[in-house]
């Protein structure tokens, strides 16, 4: 600094909390874990899909062995190989069975509770309206325990204009990862499209996502800029931002603290820090130091609620070490 420079103007950075890794990410992480370090392993722990959504998590968990493949016809006959916390369809599960696959199955438990809603609404015969994001992989794997009774609809507008032939006989679940207003607005849409709509017995959007919005709510209240670590194809970050856009703050999606451009921080004196459910905490360490570098910087955690929620492992991965 010359000294006709200012020096950097001092900072406050809101932590958003909760952030990170939410129990479903962190009870598939575990399971390929479990997996990788198994005494004795000689075979490829192969796993289908992106275990989540997360660069980082994925190529972590490859460098130590990990083979990810799109489809199971990547997989050696008898191999083992994880689901992915996203869940998968029972057309998956069935090609599985036949390849003799050694399956551990990740899928988040509140995906496998949309999934069994499913099952139930389309055995008393009703028509399922899924609300969610064509060609995510929990889409996918939810439509299909239903494929012939379901449709898939994103938008308030689909909603009001949707035909189905009975309307006595509607149901509607969701992705466990949408942004918890703009879904309230479909499903308003689809109750004045179908009056005898029938809702799931509890709300399929995951408590995760929905704190982790409410955390960047409350500091987009008072930052001049939101950052949100996660992954671009990550589903629950992406709608983070989005909340935070909605509250009229500037907000980015960041991977890491590369993701940073010293632009943005330019006249900002509060900025808003959260991470995505499928990402680590270490990433958040990783910001929060890189922000510091460009001033002083005061960090004040802003909690909205404290989540206690854990889930056991898959059960061919809880005796081992």
């Amino acid at each position: 600094m010359t000294p006709d420079q200012a020096p950097p103007k001092p900072r406050t950075l809101l932590l958003a909390s909760p952030r990170a890794f939410c129990a479903g990410v962190e009870r598939a992480i575990d399971a390929v874990e479990r997996l990788l370090d198994a005494p004795g392993r000689t075979e490829p722990v192969y796993v289908r899909k992106q275990i989540v959504h997360n660069t980082h998590v994925v190529a972590g968990l490859a460098r130590r062995g990990a083979v990810f493949v799109e489809e199971l016809d990547a997989v050696p006959d008898g191999a083992t190989v994880v689901f992915s916390a996203h869940g998968v369809s029972p057309q998956v599960r069935d090609e599985a069975a036949e390849r003799q696959l050694a399956v551990v199955d990740a899928t988040c438990p509140l995906v496998t509770k949309v999934h069994s809603e499913a099952r139930r609404f389309a055995a008393r015969g009703d028509t399922i309206v899924l609300i969610g994001h064509a060609g995510h992989e929990e889409v996918e794997g939810t439509l299909g325990e239903a494929p012939n009774s379901t449709v898939l609809i994103e938008t308030p507008e689909e909603a009001a204009s949707l035909e189905i032939a009975d309307d006595s006989r509607v149901s509607y679940l969701t992705q466990t990862t949408l942004a918890v207003d703009e879904t309230a607005d479909v499903v308003q849409a689809l109750r004045a499209r179908f009056p005898l709509l029938q809702a799931p017995p509890g709300d399929d959007i995951c408590y995760a996502t929905t704190n982790r919005q409410l955390a960047v709510e409350a500091v987009a209240e008072r930052a001049g800029l939101v950052l949100v670590i996660g992954s671009a194809n990550s589903s629950n970050s992406v709608r983070m931002v989005e909340v935070a856009h909605r509250r009229g703050t500037p907000a980015h999606l960041i991977d890491d603290a590369s993701g940073i451009d010293p632009a943005w921080l330019e006249g900002v004196d509060v900025i808003g820090l959260s991470a995505g459910a499928s990402a680590s905490p270490a990433l958040v360490t990783e910001v929060i130091e890189a922000l510091g570098r460009f001033g002083p910087l005061t960090v004040e955690e802003r909690i909205t609620t404290v989540e206690d929620v854990t889930f056991a492992p898959p059960a061919p991965v809880r005796t081992r070490p």
